[in-house]
């Protein structure tokens, strides 16, 4: 399997040798050179597998550069009932009789799903690493949830240092505390002055660099790195497979996702599973008041939003106006065209802000199973009482969002399944706004944010990050 750069470079790499990259070298990013194929017997086969060997059994179609053998043992150290509270890893559970489902992501150690993919990826990297005998800084950007779940998979581990951004006030509590209490050496955590998207705009400025990003081994974590969003293509096969019943019958059952998304990579591994030939109906998107995404699939312009612009909200890990992951879809709407996606989002985004597809690309969207909503506070809360009221079942605030659009999408026979994103107990205040109850949360998290916190406050400028890199690389 050979992977190629969304914004035309043809140079094809091998996993292992994007595994540790962000961007490619045009600032695009990377896409295999077709998705493999999955027929009904593979998925026949696969039905009934445990999450770790159906995890090895789908990334083995993108991974042939790690022996099986040793991908096997990092899938399986990787996907633990100990890690992830339970042998299904990412059980379903219905709402009642609504036609709703829930899969839960977020039972691992930060509670939110970023987990799934970034507990392989930090095994995927000491592996790695080891094997070529070097070290790597990871840069990332936060708006919550990937940096808690990116620096508890990757403390301690040997050749790896985390020098992690997030929104300067902009994360609950609960968020700062996992992230800003975590004291090991080889964790770095950096406030950002302004909103995530200028945290996300200085990764990509330094990765862009390539002089730096050589210099100092930089990586990245964010969903632009693609292992991370392979990681989270397996979720979408366990979840069908949950709903579904595995009856043989003239046509395959199909399901639909509704996916929370801000930075458009939780939903663009559904695209993904859907491109193999997992029976995807519809892929709903579902945004906060930041509703870049839906206003792209409701009319074809994809504009993106300023600091000023950009909403904070009680979901705040969708509090994004520039979805780093989008390109990726739209690479693939256009028909593979780098030129032309180099086009709009290197060239149309600079100049404009903005960019508004073809009439034919736009009715092409209709071929991809994608459909969007927006949710909003209120809409949030509504959903959350109304959930816990009539299921007995509580839900954190992005969840909610996801929920309440997947209610207007639900169709008679196809089960509708919503990507849990986190839970409630991350969102402690908005759920007693809601309910009137202090949601619960595992022992071991109780107090945490009375705990020390170790962070440094930055402005949002890419000369400080990179100086404050460089010195601690020198440690």
């Amino acid at each position: 399997m050979k992977y190629i750069s969304t914004r035309g470079d043809k140079t094809e790499r091998r996993f292992c040798e994007i595994l540790l990259e962000g961007l490619a070298p045009d600032g695009g990013l990377y896409l295999p050179v077709a998705y493999p194929q999955v027929d009904g017997a593979t998925l026949a086969r696969w039905r009934g597998l445990a999450y770790a060997d159906l995890a090895f059994e789908i990334l083995s179609l993108y991974i042939d550069d790690i022996p099986a053998a040793d991908l096997q043992a990092l899938v399986r150290k990787t996907y633990t009932a100990e890690v992830f509270g339970s042998a299904a890893i990412v059980p379903v559970r219905r709402l009642g009789d609504s036609g709703l489902m829930i899969e839960a992501l977020s039972n691992g150690p930060t509670l939110a799903f970023k987990d799934m993919a970034m507990q392989l990826l930090g095994n995927l990297f000491e592996y790695e690493l080891a094997r070529r005998g070097e070290q790597l800084n990871i840069l990332g950007a936060t708006s919550g949830d990937t940096g808690s779940a990116a620096e508890y998979a990757m403390r301690g581990k040997q050749g790896v240092r985390v020098f992690m951004l997030s929104p300067h006030g902009r994360m609950s509590p609960f968020q700062q505390a996992q992230m800003f209490s975590l004291q090991d050496a080889n964790i770095h955590n950096l406030a950002v002055e302004g909103v995530f998207d200028d945290a996300q705009d200085i990764v990509k400025a330094v990765s862009n660099d390539l002089a730096f990003k050589r210099q100092y081994k930089i990586g990245t974590v964010n969903s632009i790195n693609w292992a991370r969003l392979l990681a989270q293509v397996v979720y979408y096969f366990a979840g069908y497979f949950q709903a579904t019943s595995g009856r043989v019958q003239a046509t395959p059952e199909q399901v639909s996702f509704c996916v929370p998304s801000g930075n458009f990579g939780n939903v663009c591994a559904g695209h993904v599973a859907r491109q193999m030939g997992l029976p995807v109906k519809h892929l709903v998107v579902a945004t906060n008041e930041n509703d870049v995404l839906d206003e792209f699939f409701r009319t074809g312009t994809y504009r993106v939003r300023g600091s000023a612009e950009t909403h904070e909200t009680s979901s705040p890990s969708m509090d994004i106006s520039k979805a780093s992951n989008f390109e990726r879809f739209v690479y693939d709407l256009v028909g593979r065209d780098g030129v032309r996606t180099k086009a709009l989002f290197g060239e149309a985004i600079a100049r404009d802000g903005a960019f508004t597809v073809t009439p034919e690309e736009f009715a092409a969207i209709g071929n991809y199973g994608f459909q969007s909503g927006r949710s909003t506070h209120a809409d949030r809360l509504a959903t959350i009482r109304s959930t816990f009221e009539r299921f007995g079942d509580l839900i954190d605030t992005h969840t909610a969002d996801g929920v309440k659009v997947a209610a207007e999408r639900v169709e008679v026979g196809v089960p509708m399944i919503v990507l849990e994103t986190a839970l409630p107990a991350k969102f402690a205040e908005t759920i007693v706004e809601a309910t009137g109850r202090q949601p619960g949360r595992p022992a071991k998290l109780e107090g945490i944010e009375a705990l020390p916190k170790r962070f440094t406050v930055v402005p949002a400028s890419v000369d400080v990050i990179k100086a404050f890199v460089a010195e601690h690389c020198q440690d």
